[in-house]
């Protein structure tokens, strides 16, 4: 990540919560909410699988979280849970938990002051109404323990998430998107709130002594926003973020699910250590050898094989060659990072994942 002549080339691939729960077969409400199940998953996968490096995806675990719990019954395909305030949330074996009890009403643009929006940021924005409590009396236990544990062998990293999700939740991804024509300003004084907040966010997890911040920002992509508005609405943003995380010394680096080839230098503009995802066609619009180009001397490229299309449906040969002919275009340039594009889809096969490391131990 530093742009220096490694030994070989690393390999570490973020994994989505389902992928983590069919290899684990741990309860999935335990690996949600319990943070020494979650903690020993990620540390098991890692040596599972020769990563050199983890990835933290949620922080902030509530120690009395099960105290909520007004019913917990076994599913076919999982759990569900009811909690004491009412909420009821099904936890698939192979996916992130879904809420079934009725989201409850987002309010429209105009109806917000953003003077008024809370000073504490306490939840992730997970993905479609999901949010993860951040609990105040325990920010970064998982993340601290973890660097305990292993952070004298391992690359351990941290993750926050883009201002522009958290826009995108509090007021619907539609409505969002279309508040930036119609209501630009107000939606740059949202942007600029829930900036702050997480700039201190991410100040407080540099103390834990991680080594990297990974920015999640997966609706910045060419798919939902052009690049005039990525200028506007997303680029500032995230770079004072970034800029707040590199004063520590941490490195920070984007995750930008898509096409995003129309962006690289804007990205890299951000003043950022390194991106990720940089998903290869079918899925995006990324060619390995245009992003290293684009990121000479100014950060590293983790990716991009293509989680679907090579690990999940290709053959043992055809994900060796893949990743053979990514290494070889990697290594033309510096801070090359072995990894899937985005997340090691969930149905993925343990054996297929191996490869890559074996990939790296003979030509990386």
């Amino acid at each position: 990540m530093s742009l220096q002549n490694p030994d070989r080339t690393p390999v570490m691939c973020q994994m989505s919560i389902g992928h983590m729960l069919q290899q684990l077969k741990v309860s999935p409400v335990n690996f949600w909410f319990d943070e020494d199940t979650f903690i020993r998953g990620l540390i098991e996968l890692r040596q599972v699988y020769g990563f050199d490096g983890i990835l933290i995806s949620l922080h902030g675990h509530d120690p009395s979280w099960s105290r909520h719990v007004l019913s917990r019954m076994k599913e076919p395909d999982g759990e569900k849970v009811v909690f004491d305030d009412g909420t009821e949330m099904s936890f698939p074996n192979n996916d992130l938990p879904q809420l079934i009890s009725a989201d409850r009403p987002k309010p429209a643009i105009g109806d917000i002051d953003p003077d008024s929006l809370p000073d504490l940021l306490d939840y992730i924005p997970v993905s479609q109404g999901l949010h993860f409590h951040i609990n105040p009396a325990n920010k970064f236990g998982a993340i601290e323990k973890i660097v305990g544990r292993a952070g004298a062998d391992f690359s351990i990293h941290g993750e926050i998430t883009s201002p522009f999700d958290y826009f995108l939740d509090l007021i619907g991804h539609q409505e969002g998107l279309i508040a930036l024509i119609d209501e630009p300003e107000k939606s740059k004084k949202i942007l600029g709130h829930f900036t702050r907040l997480i700039s201190q966010l991410a100040v407080e997890m540099c103390a834990t002594k991680i080594d990297a911040i990974k920015l999640s920002s997966p609706f910045a992509g060419e798919g939902f926003i052009s690049p005039d508005f990525y200028s506007e609405f997303v680029l500032p943003f995230e770079a004072e973020i970034v800029r707040a995380i590199r004063s520590q010394g941490v490195h920070a680096y984007i995750h930008t699910c898509g096409a995003i080839g129309d962006r690289l230098q804007m990205m890299y503009d951000a003043g950022i250590s390194g991106l990720e995802c940089l998903d290869p066609p079918p899925l995006g619009d990324v060619e390995l050898d245009a992003a290293i180009e684009a990121a000479r001397g100014k950060g590293f490229i983790k990716g991009n094989v293509d989680s679907v299309n090579t690990l999940l449906r290709g053959t043992e040969d055809l994900i060796l060659a893949d990743a053979r002919k990514r290494l070889e275009i990697g290594k033309k340039g510096s801070g090359f990072i072995l990894s899937t594009a985005c997340s090691i889809a969930p149905a993925v096969k343990r054996e297929n994942i191996l490869l890559l490391k074996e990939a790296v131990e003979r030509w990386g």
